[in-house]
């Protein structure tokens, strides 16, 4: 009884320690995104208080700034068009997601489903564009799109995009498509659905945790890419990522805006993640397991 009874307390302490480290853990990793979430709403002097300040008198002051075009500083005007930017991202970002399921949906489901010659050299490629860096093409893209009127073009940007979102779709949705049973498919057939209708009705409807999985993920990389619009675009295309730079002005660093911005900047991938929650821990773990 006494030897139960120490298990049972040993294993209440080790249970304990364990959760009292996560915990901090969550804490630590937290921290950052609660410390700029603060400095949203507190005035610059307060930023640059030491020690800091955790308690204080919120203010808007900080968003007001960031969607007003136009900002009077003590040094000329300092041009923000954060709003611009955040269209240009909503613009950007979710023409090329749609093109990437259009196109990428089909293409991943022939990967996972059929077997031909270069099947693993194909998807290999599409796997190349996303870990390739993105300085290595940023270059050749740039000589490229000068040359053909695609720079500082939304269809210029969206085109470049596809590097993004295109390998993210076809990986994901490959592995889950290859997971779904083929007699549901022959069943369908056997009755007289054709090909393409059963792909429609049987086979999308059964992929949508992973379509949401993987729309999920190409959308926060393209929302947060920063390099190809920096480079390919100028302020009539330029997402959120690059109109944040406005925020650092020769008058000083907007601690303040730019905290604001990284708030409303994040609203679009936080109402993405809430709706698709459901569907990402089974979307991205179906095709982790092999039978």
């Amino acid at each position: 009884m006494a030897t139960t009874e120490s298990q049972t307390q040993r294993t209440f302490f080790q249970k304990l320690i364990i959760n009292l480290l996560l915990l901090a853990c969550f804490v630590f990793l937290l921290f950052p995104v609660f410390w700029v979430a603060t400095m949203a709403f507190k005035t610059h002097e307060d930023i640059l208080t030491w020690p800091p300040k955790f308690f204080f008198e919120p203010t808007l002051e900080n968003f007001r700034n960031i969607t007003t075009a136009v900002r009077k500083a003590r040094v000329g005007a300092v041009s923000s068009d954060f709003l611009k930017g955040f269209g240009n991202s909503l613009v950007v970002t979710i023409s090329a997601l749609a093109i990437s399921l259009v196109t990428g949906i089909p293409a991943a489901y022939a990967l996972g489903r059929f077997r031909f010659k270069g099947k693993d050299d194909i998807a290999f490629t599409f796997l190349s564009f996303r870990f390739a860096p993105e300085l290595l093409v940023i270059i050749p893209i740039y000589l490229i799109f000068q040359q053909i009127g695609l720079y500082d073009t939304y269809i210029g940007l969206i085109w470049v995009y596809q590097l993004i979102t295109m390998p993210m779709v076809v990986w994901i949705l490959m592995s889950y498509f290859e997971d779904i049973s083929v007699e549901l498919e022959q069943a369908s057939m056997v009755d007289g659905f054709p090909p393409f209708r059963t792909f429609l009705r049987v086979i999308l409807p059964l992929a949508k945790p992973g379509i949401a999985a993987s729309s999920l993920l190409a959308f926060i990389y393209a929302w947060n890419n920063f390099i190809f619009a920096l480079i390919l675009g100028s302020a009539k295309v330029q997402p959120v990522t690059v109109s944040a730079l406005k925020f650092i002005t020769a008058e000083k660093l907007r601690y303040g805006d730019i905290a604001a911005a990284c708030i409303l900047a994040a609203i679009p991938i936080f109402i993405l993640s809430v709706y698709a929650q459901r569907y990402m821990v089974r979307g991205l773990s179906l095709g982790a397991v092999k039978k």
